[in-house]
Formats: C-alpha cells, structure tokens, sequence
C-alpha cells in the first residue's frame, strides 16, 4: 500500500513538473502612438547616445544580450504615456528599439 501511494504521489510530482515546464507567460503588445515616437526619436538625436553594434539579427521579440546598456525612456514620454514607464531604449544603426528591460526583449522599433 505505501508503495502504491509512492508511487502515486511521484507521478503526480512528476506530472505537475512537466505541467509547470509547458507554461509561458506572454507579455500585451506595447503600442507607441505617432507623436511618442516623434519625441523619442528627437530625444534619442539630442542626447547623442552612442549606437551599439549588435551581431545578431534584431527585431520586435527578440532578446538583447546583457552587455548592452539600455536607456530609459524620456520623462516626456512617459508624462504622456504613464504605462511606458520602466521601459528603456538602444540604437543601433539609424533604429532605436525599445525595451522591456526585466526580459531585454525588444517591444517596437522606431525608425
């Protein structure tokens, strides 16, 4: 009998762990209307942060490696857009990603 329960009660712990291994959590898409990304981008032109070199293909979902440093966002932006605070920001070429910077993905380029 206490076999039986056991061995019950380690497929249940298995199966709970292979259930737990299956969840992902999926994170709202970030929209930024027209003139957030006007003032981001002349924001982003006049602190004159310096681009950084990706080698990896970038684009909306993708991660960013941990060596590259985010920004955050102007205090502009988030005035008029209070559910874009925490979020950061990189450029890289002529683009500026924005970034959730817990999970470093990308949320949306502006170009």
């Amino acid at each position: 009998m206490k076999r039986a329960l056991s061995a019950a009660a380690a497929l249940t712990l298995i199966g709970g762990a292979a259930l737990a291994q299956t969840v992902t959590i999926t994170e709202e898409p970030v929209e930024i209307a027209p003139p957030q990304r006007v003032i981001i981008k002349k924001y982003v032109t006049e602190q004159r942060v310096a681009p950084v070199r990706i080698r990896e293909r970038v684009t909306v979902g993708s991660t960013l490696p941990a060596d590259i440093d985010l920004h955050p966002l102007p205090p502009t932006v988030i005035e008029e857009s209070p559910r874009l605070k925490g979020y950061s920001y990189v450029t890289s070429g002529d683009d500026i990603y924005v970034v959730e910077p817990r999970t470093r993905r990308i949320i949306t380029t502006i170009d």
